[in-house]
């Protein structure tokens, strides 16, 4: 037994020294950046929330920045000309996403949009995406499906609301409104909140599984930087990781079959799995069940916590700025009136309220570190060299907090967006991402957040729970959270009152 461990203990130093000594063979012209330590490089540095991190550091050595996380190199941008230059020059040698274990498992072992390597299938995924289902055709078919769960979102706050002022928690109804919006629109059917339309036992599975998707998708595991913590399954991640994905592969297999046997039955008539099916009946090799499902997952998770979180800062803004609020209050009063409740199609007509989700994107990031991007060949930024299989980091929350770009940029200040310089800012702005692999799904999210966050406007006064201010404390994550949920008092406006359904 001595023996043994001897011998094993001999073989990891010499793991490590033999790991040490080809970590430190850097290549010549990368970016500055921290001392490292052996094996783990710079590990020990990151801590929550890691966009602050990154930027504390940044702001020692530099706007491009290099570091080691365990055996893979990271460089992390934290200014806009060299993001730019990133999906432009590089825009090709950056397509690619690093290859991390929850990807193999959650994401169909690498094949949805997001974490596919660029090429001849990703392109066609996208297009597919682009044109068949985030089209303007296609989300102008399924406007109704938004207003129906904006509508229901206002009938639930309504309650108790006329005359008195009622506290209300908006996390939980901004997830539940986004999930029903995604998931009727993919399906037909609605998971959450009353009305319900499968029985419990599906609800239940479904908001178990997404619940365990959002709280683990947007990890990573010791083994994608440290490959020797393949063989240690720490307190059951990677088994828990796999069966996660097992679980929502027969779900969402489970709704295409579904969607198989009904064929033609007009509740899911106008859904994306019908949709798909049908053009799969007479192009097979495009729109295999293995594609249709990649998707599904992916509108799930790209397009529904990110939506949900950004309405829950711009209110949680708002109330901070009251002056902001009432603003937004009386452009909807003078272009839409007290007559009618307004539409998606007046969104583009009230400029301020466009601005405030600016504003809210720009100071509230809510993805603060773009999807990370993987060189896929040797290429230059700026005056530093990027070698082959470096993951490219792009701190959007940085950006736009970058005092050289934006006048007080700490400041919710909507009206930085408006006027002639309006449009120019608007550009500097990165919630969605840059050049090729930038999110297809803007303009659903930006139509999601403008009907709601403009009828809670509308329809509704609010005040804060108390006195002082919310509390704008970021959470961890790919996605920025409130570390404390957004707890509102809101009534009915008096205006409203007649247009506002009582329970």
């Amino acid at each position: 037994m001595a023996d043994a461990t001897l011998y094993v203990a001999i073989v990891s130093l010499l793991f490590v020294i033999i790991l040490h000594s080809f970590l430190r063979r850097k290549p010549k012209n990368l970016p500055p950046g921290p001392p490292s330590l052996p094996v783990i490089g710079h590990l020990h540095l990151l801590k929550f929330p890691l966009h602050r991190t990154l930027y504390n550091l940044s702001n020692g050595y530099g706007p491009i920045m290099s570091l080691r996380f365990g055996v893979r190199r990271v460089m992390v941008v934290s200014s806009l000309p060299l993001a730019e230059e990133c999906f432009t020059k590089n825009d090709v040698v950056l397509a690619n996403r690093p290859r991390l274990f929850i990807a193999k498992h959650l994401a169909y072992n690498y094949s949805t949009l997001i974490a596919l390597p660029y090429g001849a299938e990703w392109r066609n995924i996208r297009r597919i995406a682009t044109i068949e289902v985030l089209s303007t055709h296609r989300l102008n078919i399924l406007s109704r499906i938004r207003r129906d769960e904006a509508e229901r979102l206002m009938l639930r706050l309504a309650r108790n609301g006329f005359g008195d002022f009622h506290r209300v928690e908006l996390k939980t109804l901004f997830t539940e409104l986004t999930f029903n919006v995604i998931m009727r629109m993919i399906s037909g059917k609605r998971y959450y909140g009353e009305g319900v339309s499968v029985d419990e036992a599906e609800a239940r599975e479904f908001r178990e599984i997404i619940k365990q998707i959002v709280a683990n998708g947007g990890t990573s595991y010791g083994s994608d930087f440290l490959p020797i913590l393949n063989w240690i399954d720490h307190k059951g991640f990677k088994k828990m990781i796999a069966e996660l994905g097992k679980r929502a592969n027969a779900f969402i297999q489970g709704l295409v079959d579904e969607h198989k046997r009904r064929k033609g039955d007009p509740e899911f008539a106008d859904s994306m799995i019908s949709h798909l099916l049908h053009l799969q009946e007479s192009q097979p090799e495009n729109y295999p069940d293995l594609m249709i499902k990649a998707l599904v997952i992916v509108m799930l998770v790209a397009g529904t916590d990110t939506s949900s979180l950004t309405l829950e800062w711009a209110m949680a803004n708002l109330l901070n700025n009251p002056d902001k609020l009432e603003k937004a209050q009386a452009e909807i009063d003078s272009v839409v009136g007290h007559d009618r409740q307004m539409e998606e199609s007046d969104v583009s007509k009230l400029s301020y309220l466009q601005c405030i989700i600016f504003e809210t994107l720009r100071l509230s990031t809510t993805v603060p570190l773009l999807l990370p991007h993987e060189s896929s060949a040797d290429c230059t930024l700026g005056d530093y060299l990027v070698p082959r299989g470096t993951i490219v980091l792009v701190n959007a929350w940085a950006i736009h907090r970058d005092p050289e770009l934006w006048e007080d940029p700490r400041t919710f200040k909507p009206e930085r967006f408006e006027g002639g310089n309006g449009e120019k800012h608007q550009k500097l702005v990165l919630p969605f991402g840059l050049g090729r692999r930038a999110c297809p799904g803007a303009p659903l999210a930006q139509r999601v957040m403008g009907l709601t966050l403009g009828l809670l406007l509308q329809c509704f006064d609010w005040k804060r729970v108390s006195e002082g201010e919310i509390d704008m404390t970021e959470g961890k994550g790919v996605t920025m959270p409130k570390v404390v949920p957004l707890e509102l008092m809101c009534k009915v406006r008096p205006p409203m009152e007649k247009l506002v359904p009582k329970d």
